[in-house]
C-alpha cells in the first residue's frame, strides 16, 4: 500500500491522476493492473477543525473515553 499526493488533471471529460514512478515501481504496479484508489481532497479542514480543542482537556483521551463508555454502559 502506497500513500502519495497527485493532482487531478482534465484527461477528456474526466479527471485523471498519475501515481510517481518511485512508488509504481516499489509496487511493481504494471499497465492494465486493477488498483483500489482511496481519494481524499488534501486540505486541512480536520486539522484546523480538532486542532482548534487541542489543549483544552484536561484529561486524557483515553480517560474521557473511559468516562462515556461507563455512561452508556453502566446505567
Amino acid at each position: 500500500m502506497i500513500e502519495c499526493d497527485s493532482t487531478a488533471r482534465r484527461w477528456g471529460n474526466s479527471l485523471g491522476i498519475t501515481l510517481p514512478k518511485e512508488d509504481v515501481d516499489r509496487e511493481g504496479i504494471q499497465e492494465n493492473d486493477r488498483l483500489k484508489v482511496l481519494v481524499m481532497k488534501n486540505d486541512n479542514t480536520f486539522k484546523e477543525t480538532f486542532g482548534l480543542l487541542n489543549g483544552r482537556f484536561k484529561q486524557s483521551t483515553q480517560e474521557i473515553k473511559d468516562e462515556l463508555r461507563k455512561e452508556l454502559y453502566d446505567d
